[in-house]
């Protein structure tokens, strides 16, 4: 289950990082076609490059912050993960069929 919630998370924050580059690209676009000069237009391109370099680092962070997330889960408890088993109760009574000491009673035939 915590596998299937990381990669939900991850594809989330990879469309994020998707959705940051495209409108960093069309921003981009849009500056380098108002800019004047050569500079401007240089600058513009440098900015989209930074702002998907950081689209893709937000990403990286995420995916840490996931993984770190499912490394510290919380362990089961109740019937089946409480890690310890109950013992019978004091003064049970004993199926000499199935005694309680490891041995199996002596018996020559295969099947009962």
């Amino acid at each position: 289950m915590q596998t299937a919630k990381v990669k939900a998370q991850d594809i989330v924050s990879s469309a994020k990082e998707k959705m940051k580059e495209s409108s960093a690209k069309a921003h981009g676009k849009t500056a380098k076609a108002t800019a004047a000069t050569h500079g401007e237009k240089e600058m513009v391109k440098q900015e989209e490059k930074a702002k998907k370099t950081q689209a893709k680092a937000d990403e990286h962070q995420e995916k840490a912050e996931h993984r770190a997330n499912a490394a510290t889960r919380v362990p089961l408890t109740g019937p089946h993960g409480g890690g310890h088993h109950h013992a019978p109760a004091a003064g049970a009574a004993v199926d000499p069929a199935y005694p309680s000491t490891g041995t199996y009673p002596a018996s020559d035939n295969k099947y009962i």
